[in-house]
């Protein structure tokens, strides 16, 4: 299989260049920068720190150019959208009340052989919530894709076979971050959730959340929100087993033990790491290769080095 390395932020540290080359990569590199909208051919930056390997998928006009050519099409995915957003908001009330209770439980002294089979359960309820949201999420997608079967329209098919040729030219592909769930829509909506399966890729920052099984979004303090962190759709599953935290320094209150154990054990056996500035996470046949900058949250409030840690 070949590897799937997640990467910290890379605004301000630059790691992607070395990570290509300690792979071996030497051809061009498909990139995905549809997280980023309409700024989405602002990659002079990127084109210029891979020595001018890269090739833009351009997902994002892609996509805006597919929807403009079906109508039917459009108003469909937007219906979809409107659906997915309101089963969003029904979660996050239920969300509220399981959190709440598991982190007072978490937090409150006591006999341990008392408290200790409350909290599991609490923590049991709120993995179940997690689980039933997944659920849901997929018989949505699954749904939509029956009804309209998006690949087979000629308006998106087009630009399918385009992909295929370019990405047939490439050696890797890098996903960006930016707003992630235009990114993970913009990679299914032309099928890229199977067809990247298999080839090198080096996903940084939102990338590599999207990357996974399980797209997480989380924020202790965010500008707006109760900041819970909730599960907002299923991953491309490229790399499982791990919940990546781009920007955990800057989001998180990871002083905070207590925070950092609820995140642990709500979604373990899963790897919850902090992914911050110089981290990357290397993902081989199906396992974690190598390691370095990354921390893992565990189960007693701390913060360890995932290699170490994964020995």
């Amino acid at each position: 299989m070949a590897p799937v390395v997640l990467l910290g932020p890379q605004r301000f540290t630059r790691t992607l260049g070395e990570a290509v080359r300690a792979a071996g990569i030497e051809g061009r590199i498909g990139v995905v920068s549809a997280g980023w909208q309409e700024r989405e051919r602002e990659d002079d930056e990127l084109r210029d720190h891979l020595q001018g390997r890269t090739v833009n998928l351009l997902l994002y006009a892609r996509g805006e150019e597919a929807f403009g050519a079906d109508p039917e099409l459009f108003a469909a995915h937007r219906e979809r959208q409107d659906l997915l957003r309101r089963l969003q908001e029904l979660y996050r009330q239920r969300l509220a009340f399981a959190k709440e209770a598991a982190r007072a439980l978490l937090g409150k002294g006591g006999d341990p052989a008392l408290l200790e089979p409350e909290r599991r359960h609490a923590l049991e309820s709120l993995r179940d919530l997690d689980e039933h949201h997944r659920r849901r999420l997929r018989q949505i997608r699954r749904d939509f894709d029956e009804r309209w079967q998006p690949l087979s329209r000629p308006a998106v098919a087009r630009h399918v076979e385009a992909l295929g040729r370019t990405l047939g030219s490439c050696e890797a592909v890098g996903i960006a971050g930016g707003h992630v769930a235009v990114l993970l829509n913009r990679l299914r909506l032309f099928g890229l959730d199977r067809t990247l399966r298999g080839m090198p890729i080096f996903a940084w920052s939102g990338g590599a959340m999207v990357a996974t099984d399980r797209l997480v979004l989380f924020h202790d303090s965010p500008p707006q929100g109760a900041g819970n962190a909730e599960v907002l759709e299923e991953g491309l599953g490229l790399c499982q087993g791990i919940v990546p935290l781009p920007h955990a320094r800057r989001r998180l209150h990871l002083a905070d033990p207590l925070r950092v154990a609820l995140l642990a054990r709500r979604f373990a056996p899963a790897a919850v790491v902090a992914l911050d500035d110089g981290g990357r996470i290397t993902w081989e046949n199906f396992a974690l290769r190598d390691a370095r900058g990354a921390r893992q949250l565990t189960a007693e409030g701390a913060l360890v080095d995932l290699a170490e840690e994964r020995a």
